[in-house]
């Protein structure tokens, strides 16, 4: 179980400009992640020290956007002025999770602008994205790791996650303990004024800087 990756929604102003703007800010460039078709979303991407990544995802003009869980989370918090949506934890088997929330995991996928095929499944994108942002979920990769969006080097590292929730919930839902730290980054809580959720991530960049976003 690793901390995988962070998802901001593109605001207002659309995808491009929000990577424009958090290129500016970490001083690092973002990759075009290509499309989720099953999703109805597209995203950029920024791999982080620790095979993460950080993407930038926003829904597309597609029917299917209206009917997945990812697309029609993505569109409301778009509409609420975008930020940050979720975080995801990978794991080598989803089985677990799969008996306990009483369904099987989803099928995720999408190409990258050069013809590679990345697939992966996913599970508790309800109870998470949907309905409490500040739980996560869950993600097997089944491509070979180096298809994987965290495999690109980089030198752009995620230091500490700030979480509006229940210290006590969070580690409920991903079955495990969160302490001061997780998977070596620091976590800190505090109690939600309004819906819980990702209130902010603090990177530190190529240069030493430490940017809170």
């Amino acid at each position: 179980m690793r901390l995988d990756s962070l998802s901001f929604a593109a605001g207002p102003d659309g995808l491009k400009a929000d990577v424009a703007k958090l290129s500016d800010l970490l001083g690092a460039k973002f990759r075009d992640g290509g499309v989720h078709p099953r999703f109805g979303t597209r995203n950029y991407i920024l791999p982080l020290v620790g095979a993460r990544y950080l993407e930038v995802v926003e829904v597309l003009d597609h029917p299917v956007a209206e009917k997945a869980f990812f697309g029609k989370a993505v569109r409301a918090r778009q509409e609420a002025g975008g930020g940050w949506l979720t975080w995801v934890i990978s794991v080598d088997d989803l089985g677990d999770y799969e008996r306990r929330l009483g369904r099987d995991a989803a099928l995720g996928q999408r190409r990258f602008p050069d013809g590679r095929l990345l697939e992966w499944h996913q599970i508790g994108l309800i109870e998470g994205i949907v309905a409490e942002r500040a739980l996560p979920y869950f993600i097997h990769w089944d491509s070979p790791e180096d298809v994987l969006p965290g495999a690109l080097a980089s030198v752009t590292s995620v230091s500490k996650l700030e979480l509006s929730g229940s210290k006590a919930h969070v580690a409920e839902w991903i079955g495990a303990e969160i302490g001061d730290t997780f998977d070596g980054v620091e976590f800190s809580f505090r109690s939600p004024n309004g819906r819980p959720g990702l209130d902010a991530v603090t990177f530190v960049t190529a240069d030493r800087r430490v940017v809170r976003i």
